[in-house]
Formats: C-alpha cells, structure tokens, sequence
C-alpha cells in the first residue's frame, strides 16, 4: 500500500491498542505516541507484520531522562520506518526512575540489540528479555551511567554559569 497517512497508521493502532496509548501528537509531522511500556513489543510487532503498514526497520532505539517527571523519569524512544511506504513513526514509553525496566524487542528487530545495549549503558534501563544485556561502550568498573542528569553541569559554586542555560 503506497502513500499511508497519519491519520491511516494511527487509526490502525488505535483500533488495536486504544487502551495503551496515553498520548498521541505529530511534532514535525511525524507521528508520535506514547504508550505503556509493557504494551511497546506487542504494538512494535503488529506494526511490523501488517500487511499494509509494514515497519520493518527500527531506525533508532534510545533513552532520555527527564527528572523533574515524577514516575516517567526514563524514557525510551523508538523509530520505526516503513520504507516500503516511505513513512515513520515514533513511540515512547516512559518508565520510573526507581524501576527502570521496559520489555526488550530484540525478538522483533535484530538490530534492537546493540541500540539496547547501548541505552543500557548510558541511562540503566534494564531491558527485560535481552540475550546480552551487558556495557557497550563503557568500562565495565563503571559504577554510574553517564547521560543521566543526576550531576551539576558546571562548578555549583560559579555565578556566571547556570545550569538552565544548558537544557536543565
């Protein structure tokens, strides 16, 4: 099926998965849901085998910590692309920080498996049902995940730096 829609693809995840999606949106025109965690492999898995969808490449797997959202700290993001259709899309889940666990997908996509890996190393989320979920690019001694926000960007004791200059 050449040329979906938005409005198509979206109507086609909500007559299946209303009930996990918590928020839909098109920033840039991209089509962007949030949706339960525990729901992410079983929506990544329709999308892939539906005939007319077909999202068959997972452009890009990663996380993102927000710690002033209380109980979604964590996030993970997913791109997933219909070439067939030329069409992407987007999910995210969000998870909390004291819990950092989401469903692996690796089962789905090959390629999941560094791209978890490496949201593994970088945030500490935990992705349940990966066959290696072990550092990546990091040293294995390393006690501490390197993109969470948990540390002061500059010398707290500065007065002509402020962390809300930089995204914080």
């Amino acid at each position: 099926m050449a040329g979906l829609t938005t409005e198509f693809v979206l109507e086609a995840i909500q007559s299946r998965f209303e009930n996990e999606i918590i928020h839909t949106d098109t920033p840039y025109g991209m089509l962007t849901l949030e949706v339960l965690p525990a729901s992410v492999p079983a929506i990544l898995q329709f999308l892939y085998e539906d005939d007319r969808l077909r999202f068959r490449f997972l452009t890009d797997l990663c996380g993102i910590h927000y710690p002033h959202q209380t109980a979604k700290e964590l996030g993970v993001i997913y791109h997933v692309h219909s070439l067939e259709n030329n069409f992407r899309i987007r999910l995210k889940a969000f998870i909390p920080e004291a819990n950092p666990e989401i469903p692996s997908v690796t089962s789905i996509f090959r390629s999941a498996n560094w791209q978890e890996r490496e949201t593994f190393d970088f945030f500490g989320i935990q992705f349940k049902g990966h066959p290696d979920l072990r550092r990546i690019l990091n040293m294995d001694e390393m006690s501490y995940h390197p993109l969470l926000k948990q540390y002061p960007l500059e010398d707290p004791t500065r007065t002509d730096k402020d962390d809300k200059y930089f995204g914080r």
